[in-house]
């Protein structure tokens, strides 16, 4: 057989999905892979319906269809209080997954060195390797995941082209202050350099804790690129609706890449997306309210368990430390993927393997979410209440 690329080579499938998939074969409450199992909002469903009749079941434009990116601009300019031109300054992708590669391919050149912050999402690796750049990682500083900022510094010296910030944090829900960003605007603006954030979870921010987007603060726009996403704010991970935000120049490049790699996104489902954009801050407020009385119900059930975990300040993402357990002589020669393993297959609750989302030798820590229904989340916890009897 002739050779594959090497990149390719460089790194594995997604550990995510891969849980998944586990979880799908065992038939275990999937609190591995991030997706509601409850219903979008009726105004999204009943456009769909509609759509579905009445159209249009051809291609949008390219970078988006004219309505979407309309209602994109309004919403985020009133955002980040300044006007974002639906013409030039945003591209509508499949997902934000596929509006982070094309910010990368848009700003970074192979060779290129790209920042990134441990612990990550798993994507921005892959996505680094593929725009033929050099992931540099800089540590989250635990428990609370303080910015190492000799760390940051030196990446900047160093001379990264760009840095992601994940904001709130998958892993670790980690809500970046306004003075964090601040700092880290001022030291893109001194290096030349880009920041590309990812805020998918931009409206599950739980009090007292704020969401600030770095592209409204004085002086940032230029250097920043803006990804998210509606799977995550209006449930409808399925769907694969992201877009990026940013100024025209780089925008432009991130649409060439983006007509090549998927050329546009489900013209049906923008068009049913439009009446969740236009929500209205009382949606937003009972979003945050319900993941709040989510995210209560599922850590006072861990600590009930013994379990030790963080505290996310925003999304819906908690990290478990099952080092306890795997000192255990039944789990002798087990990583925390096994023990992922074994979790769906014994006890039938999914989790991620901590491994996967830090640079650091981080061996002892699952990642669990709650993005679910508190029937599930209860038998979830019923059923890992069984670690008490190891």
């Amino acid at each position: 057989m002739p050779q594959i690329s090497a990149r390719t080579r460089r790194f594995t499938e997604s550990v995510i999905r891969r849980m998944t998939r586990v979880s799908d074969q065992y038939g275990a409450i999937n609190l591995s892979q991030g997706f509601p199992d409850f219903d979008p909002p009726a105004a999204l469903t009943g456009a769909l319906a509609r759509v579905s009749s009445e159209g249009p079941h051809q291609y949008a434009v390219t970078y988006g269809a004219e309505d979407f990116r309309r209602a994109v601009a309004d919403k985020q300019g009133a955002a980040i209080g300044r006007a974002i031109d639906p013409e030039t300054e945003i591209v509508v992708t499949c997902g934000a997954t596929e509006a982070m590669l094309c910010a990368m391919l848009a700003v970074l050149n192979p060779g290129d060195r790209v920042a990134v912050f441990s612990p990550y999402y798993e994507n921005y690796e892959a996505d680094a390797i593929l725009s033929g750049a050099e992931a540099v990682h800089v540590p989250l500083l635990p428990p609370a995941y303080a910015v190492d900022w000799a760390a940051l510094e030196s990446a900047f010296m160093g001379g990264v082209k760009a840095l992601v910030v994940c904001n709130p944090s998958n892993p670790c829900g980690k809500v970046f202050t306004e003075e964090e960003l601040t700092r880290i605007g001022a030291l893109a603006k001194r290096h030349g350099a880009w920041v590309i954030t990812d805020e998918v979870y931009e409206h599950i921010v739980y009090r007292p804790h704020v969401h600030t987007r770095l592209s409204a603060l004085p002086g940032m726009w230029g250097n920043v690129l803006t990804v998210s996403s509606l799977s995550k704010t209006y449930s409808i991970t399925g769907w694969r609706l992201g877009y990026l935000i940013g100024p025209g120049e780089a925008v432009e490049a991130a649409r060439k890449a983006h007509d090549f790699l998927t050329v546009g996104a489900a013209a049906p489902l923008q068009a049913a997306a439009v009446p969740g954009l236009k929500s209205g801050p009382e949606y937003y407020a009972a979003l945050r309210d319900l993941y709040t009385q989510k995210r209560d119900i599922f850590l006072s059930g861990l600590a009930a368990i013994g379990l030790p975990h963080n505290v996310p300040q925003g999304a819906y993402f908690v990290l478990a430390d099952v080092g306890e357990w795997l000192r255990l002589p039944r789990f002798a020669g087990f990583d925390d993927l096994a023990f992922c393993e074994w979790m769906a297959r014994h006890l039938g609750v999914a989790a991620v393997p901590g491994s996967s989302f830090f640079r650091e030798p981080v061996t002892s820590l699952i990642r669990l979410h709650f993005a679910r229904g508190e029937d599930s989340l209860k038998e979830a916890l019923r059923r890992l209440e069984r670690l008490g009897d190891l």
